[in-house]
């Protein structure tokens, strides 16, 4: 062996000895890097941006009841004995005249009266559809606001601007901007959970993703869809042949990886993947038992009007009790099938059936287990529907005036705040917008909405907007 062989040989062992060495460091380094950014992104969600809080709280978590399609206010929760004086007679242009109507615009519009009756219900005669029996026997847990009001008059932009406060897509939803806030109370559930469910009347327009959306903010703080029937999360089951020891290695071998390009590159969606690679090898052991109602006594199913894991909004009214329970920080129920412009009559009936007796199961629940004090409850369509008849028997979309009702977690309960016009079209005293209804929400949650900002595009983007918007102090406990 000749001396150009032997310095080859020597130089081939320095490095195979040097890099060897390299590698053993960098594994020691990439698991220390793996618990470093895992402990991090743990103390993120679990701390949120706002500690300590603005002021004192009074809700510690948010169930948002989404009516979707729009639901009437005029046939549920705001009668207008004028309106059905002059159903069937045209509609005072004072009152419509260069306003902006949805699919009725140009058309004759004709006054439509309610298509239900309405009674007065609990200790301050709150007046509703009397189709809203179990609704009624809780009224006075809760604040009816009657002058709502909205930007968007269609039903994808008003989905929006709802749920962000703003018909721009790309904007994080509230339930993204209370997770980054306040953080998560619980490390194997998501702190932002969605639920979704039919109505048996057909009009179930279909509700993008981009409405539970962390828009801007890190991903790790969009809301996660738990479906009510089947595997509640795609693949969460353990794949045949795969035990839990195995799958734990898998996922620590990922996550090391993973921090070693989080040290190269910065980019702190790895760190958020990390924390979501241990996210959901948690939830394959939690979310079974959590969707799992079994557990249940007979007379909560009969108190709710469901059965085990049925699909429908009652049984996603009980998984949002168990959620809250589990310390979810905001649990979000859509229902669909409001859309009613036609048939609106029957179609408000076919709702009630639905939703009545597990709204009012919802509150008596939570009471019953001394939650309801401090969680929010949030009843609420995008729009409501216009006075004016369409195609004989319906109602267009409308966004001048509707209502919701708030329950729960620092609310004046058995209140009615504000009022439509005796037609119902507008707003016409202690009028509320979407912007006010945010940020009422953050308050009760500890947070001065006007402080609460992320940078973005080089400006301060916030979920009340930057229009403006007011605390509803007068509904406050």
């Amino acid at each position: 062996m000749n001396f150009t062989q032997h310095l080859a040989l020597d130089a081939s062992r320095r490095t195979f000895l040097k890099r060897s060495g390299y590698g053993l460091g960098a594994a020691a380094l990439g698991m220390l890097l793996k618990t470093e950014a895992a402990q991090a992104a743990k103390t993120e969600a679990a701390q949120g941006v706002i500690s300590p809080l603005h002021h004192a709280a009074k809700a510690k978590r948010i169930i948002w009841l989404t009516m979707a399609g729009g639901p009437t206010h005029l046939e549920t929760l705001d009668y207008k004995p004028k309106l059905a004086e002059m159903h069937g007679q045209p509609m005072p242009e004072s009152l419509t005249k260069g306003q902006q109507i949805a699919q009725l615009q140009g058309q004759k519009l004709v006054c439509f009266g309610p298509q239900t009756k309405f009674k007065k219900f609990g200790n301050a005669g709150s007046e509703i559809c009397e189709l809203f029996e179990q609704t009624g026997s809780v009224v006075d847990e809760m604040c009816i606001i009657r002058s709502m009001t909205t930007d968007a008059i269609n039903h994808d932009p008003a989905h929006m601007f709802m749920n962000t406060g703003s018909q721009i897509a790309g904007r994080p939803s509230m339930g993204s901007w209370a997770l980054y806030g306040l953080g998560a109370e619980v490390d194997d559930l998501p702190g932002f959970v969605v639920l979704t469910s039919l109505g048996r009347g057909g009009q179930n327009q279909p509700i993008a993703a981009r409405q539970w959306s962390a828009g801007f903010l890190p991903s790790k703080f969009q809301g996660v869809h738990l479906r009510s029937k089947g595997d509640p999360v795609l693949y969460l089951s353990t794949p045949p042949g795969v035990s839990r020891d195995v799958q734990r290695d898998v996922v620590e071998t990922i996550n090391t990886l993973n921090a070693q390009q989080d040290t190269l590159v910065g980019d702190p969606e790895i760190a958020t993947r990390i924390a979501q690679y241990e996210m959901a090898f948690k939830m394959q052991a939690s979310v079974p038992e959590l969707i799992n109602t079994s557990n249940e006594p007979q007379h909560i199913f009969d108190l709710y009007g469901c059965k085990p894991s049925d699909g429908s909004f009652a049984s996603n009214c009980l998984l949002a009790r168990r959620l809250a329970e589990r310390g979810v920080r905001f649990i979000q129920l859509y229902h669909k099938d409001w859309d009613h412009h036609g048939g609106v009559g029957d179609g408000v009936k076919l709702k009630a059936e639905e939703i009545d007796r597990a709204q009012a199961a919802l509150i008596k629940d939570l009471k019953q287990r001394d939650m309801l004090k401090d969680t929010l409850i949030v009843w609420a369509g995008e729009f409501g529907r216009t006075p004016m008849s369409q195609g004989g028997n319906g109602r267009d979309h409308h966004n001048k005036g509707f209502s919701i009702w708030m329950a729960g977690g620092g609310i004046k309960g058995g209140l009615n705040y504000g009022a439509t016009d005796d037609f119902g079209y507008a707003a016409a005293t202690n009028v509320v917008t979407v912007h006010d209804v945010h940020a009422t929400m953050l308050h009760l949650l500890g947070v001065d909405h006007n402080r609460f900002s992320y940078k973005f595009q080089g400006l301060d983007a916030r979920l009340s907007g930057v229009e403006g918007a007011n605390v509803l102090k007068d509904i406050l406990a």
